[in-house]
């Protein structure tokens, strides 16, 4: 009898203890910050490529870094965003790169008469975005919808041009890919998922370079992919 009271004593205390720990409520953070990590998929589209020069292959790019997010109002969803990250691009084309004796790159159209298994571009690059962000955020909200409109500056790392055929392989470091990019994006979803499109108004090649014919190079860029931000 004496071990059965001291069992009721301790299941009741043990019950009124789980019942103030559940009328613990936990405040909203209301100066909380966005910050976030970002990963980001898309699909590289060359546009102003000169006349006959076609993608082929899957051209694709993967990006990571992160964001500091600023608020600039008393509900916090709004302000800037000042980031650092990574990214990688391969362009598959018809545009055959290769160098003379003089160390000279040449560029010209793969005839349609030759086989080859690839030929690409590679790029690596430092990027810094900076962006104005509107979100439908509250303190106690963790899914929200987000639109975040910026510019991402970029260095090139690395920059390759690869050919690939049964008989031969052409790599080397390309300086003619220009070092110093920027691009013109816009991101908007709910939650994680976030649909991810960028436009590089600046040549992606140093200026004055052309084709075997005379022709200029003076292509740009188009992404669009998707983003998935990470708190």
């Amino acid at each position: 009898m004496k071990n059965s009271i001291i069992f009721l004593l301790f299941f009741w205390v043990s019950l009124s203890w789980s019942q103030q720990d559940s009328l613990v409520v936990v405040e909203a953070d209301t100066k909380y910050f966005d910050d976030q990590f970002y990963v980001g998929v898309n699909y590289n589209i060359l546009t102003n490529s000169p006349s006959g020069v076609r993608q082929n292959g899957f051209s694709y790019g993967i990006m990571t870094g992160y964001i500091k997010d600023l608020p600039i109002n008393k509900r916090r969803n709004v302000g800037f965003g000042l980031g650092a990250g990574l990214s990688f691009n391969a362009v598959y084309h018809d545009l055959l790169a290769t160098k003379n004796s003089d160390g000279y790159i040449v560029y010209e159209k793969i005839s349609g008469d030759v086989s080859y298994k690839r030929n690409k571009m590679a790029m690596s690059f430092l990027e810094f975005p900076i962006e104005f962000r509107w979100r439908s955020s509250r303190a106690e909200d963790y899914r929200f919808w987000r639109v975040y409109s910026g510019v991402r500056l970029s260095y090139l790392i690395t920059g390759t041009s690869k050919f690939v055929s049964s008989d031969e392989t052409i790599k080397f470091s390309n300086p003619d890919i220009r070092d110093f990019q920027y691009g013109i994006y816009f991101s908007f979803g709910y939650n994680t998922w976030n649909f991810y499109a960028q436009y590089n108004p600046k040549n992606m090649f140093e200026d004055e370079k052309y084709l075997i014919d005379g022709t200029p190079l003076e292509s740009q860029s188009l992404k669009i992919g998707l983003i998935f931000y990470i708190l």
